[in-house]
């Protein structure tokens, strides 16, 4: 589809606090989602994604034996920075162009086609991952809080089923409409609050033994097999990397969210700082509390934060508190089901993907992007079946999430920086500190992508081997193959009002 792209154009002025309906129209589209939900709403999908009680929890064993406590702390606390300045500059884009196509339709007003294009398949990689990881997550974490109650022992196909039966239960809420989501999201938020506050509290008043202030921020562990200590430390940051992840659902959901170039903006920053806080409070508590640090890293429950659970303030304890983790990561699948399925929408609304006729489709009962969904669900499952016959599939599949999603941040980050002036901005904008601030968003994401390309495990086998690269590379390589096939029908509307979008518009809502 030709058309101008915004960001050349220094004469167009968005007013700060347009209708969102018709700004959307200004961008390409005609408005066929239900907006439906607020600000708080929208800054609780991505607190929900970012879910300190699904990343922090289910990646806390690999962060005892990649550096341990000092690294897992000290990490949080740095990648949470980071983190925090990415989340600013992307917010600001984001503020320009409030679209469910997020991430690819900036990149591809920014700088063209084939940016869009590669930002579109990046992003789209790391969300399904991220159900994949989270869903899993939950599965793993159910297992063990079925051990402690019924003596039940999970194994590979009995944690896919369950990782099964949570794909659906995410899909059919999903089916329900964004208003639904919405309140969902927004008791999330509490929910995990409470939960932390929780936990913390249990495990700092109940257990008569604590760790030292030392033991937790300078005790250095190394289970890799590496020798370097930096590198290890390097490598133990995929906890903080990953569990940041996911603010990006504040912009795929600006099309169903009332002022949306101001809330989906301030979601974005908002959840970020709400994590980093409560993360660290979560990493700490749980620290504090270890009791036997090599049966915790060990543990037959097959969770280590179950463990800690567990010798800390036994049986009854330890499941009271597993069921408020496994309810938040019910939450955070939910919400990441919700952002993923607006990619899958918004990349076939501009005829990414194939069968896009299909995956655009919208229900008129709902407003909701039905088979979008089912889409994203089952691609997630298809991701987790190598956890069926490896032990590190999951630590795959959470390198997948991070190495697809994290460099689909940086790239409309580092074109609107390239933009310069004649990138308009919106109503949200960062003003003098856009420059520096987005400069280090982006040096960030190139030293983190190449880091979780590496070798995680020393000697490097068939089962330690590090496969977010060749997933990666893989993702590459179709969209290449596919680009050929597809770039001729590919492409975001200049604005929507001609009869023949009207028509594509029309044969995707039914």
């Amino acid at each position: 589809m030709s058309r101008t792209t915004p960001a050349a154009r220094p004469d167009h002025q968005a007013p700060p606090l347009k209708d969102e309906e018709e700004r959307l129209r200004e961008l390409g589209y005609q408005p066929v989602l239900a907006r439906r939900m607020g600000g708080f709403g929208n800054f609780a999908i991505s607190f929900s994604v970012i879910s300190v009680l699904s990343g922090c929890m289910t990646l806390y064993g690999f962060g005892l034996g990649t550096g341990g406590p000092s690294v897992m702390l000290w990490g949080w606390a740095g990648v949470g920075l980071f983190v925090l300045c990415v989340g600013l500059a992307l917010a600001e884009v984001t503020s320009a162009y409030p679209t469910s196509g997020a991430l690819y339709y900036m990149a591809d007003r920014l700088g063209g086609r084939r940016w869009g294009w590669y930002t579109g398949w990046l992003n789209l990689l790391g969300l399904l991952g991220a159900i994949a990881g989270i869903d899993y997550g939950a599965a793993m974490f159910t297992g063990a809080f079925l051990n402690l109650q019924f003596g039940f022992v999970p194994t590979p196909g009995s944690t896919f089923l369950i990782f099964l039966a949570f794909l659906l239960l995410h899909a059919a809420l999903n089916l329900f409409g964004v208003r639904l989501v919405s309140v969902l999201n927004s008791v999330s938020v509490w929910w995990h609050l409470g939960g932390v506050a929780l936990i913390v509290g249990a495990l700092a008043f109940v257990p008569d033994h604590h760790q030292s202030v030392s033991f937790v921020f300078t005790k250095f562990v190394n289970d890799t097999g590496w020798a370097n200590p930096f590198y290890v430390a390097a490598v133990g940051l995929l906890l903080a990397q990953y569990t940041f992840s996911g603010y990006d659902a504040s912009a795929h959901l600006s099309e169903e969210t009332s002022n949306a170039s101001v809330s989906a903006a301030k979601g974005i920053v908002r959840s970020i700082w709400a994590s980093w806080l409560a993360g660290f409070a979560l990493l700490a508590g749980l620290t504090f509390a270890i009791q036997d640090y090599a049966a915790v890293a060990g543990s037959a429950t097959g969770v280590p934060p179950a463990q800690i659970f567990l010798d800390a303030l036994g049986a009854g304890g330890a499941k009271a508190l597993l069921l408020v983790v496994i309810v938040a990561q019910l939450f955070c699948g939910n919400a990441e089901v919700a952002a993923a399925s607006r990619m899958v929408f918004a990349f076939s609304r501009d005829n990414a993907l194939p069968g896009s006729s299909v995956w655009r489709k919208v229900s008129g009962r709902t407003q909701t992007p039905v088979p979008a969904v089912w889409l994203s669900v089952a691609v997630a499952g298809v991701l987790a079946l190598p956890s069926l016959w490896s032990a590190t599939a999951y630590g795959a599949v959470t390198a997948i999430n991070v190495i697809g999603i994290t460099p689909a941040y940086a790239i409309p980050i580092y074109l609107r920086l390239r933009a310069g002036d004649r990138f308009v901005p919106g109503p949200w904008s960062l003003g003098r500190w856009s420059r520096p601030v987005g400069w280090v968003a982006v040096v960030w994401v190139a030293v983190v992508t190449v880091l979780f390309c590496l070798p995680q495990k020393s000697p490097v086998t068939i089962d330690s081997m590090n496969y977010a690269v060749i997933a990666l590379a893989v993702v590459l390589v179709l969209a290449s193959i596919w680009w050929y096939a597809a770039r001729r029908s590919y492409g975001t509307p200049s604005a929507y009002g001609t009869a023949r979008e009207q028509a594509d518009i029309a044969e995707g809502i039914v």
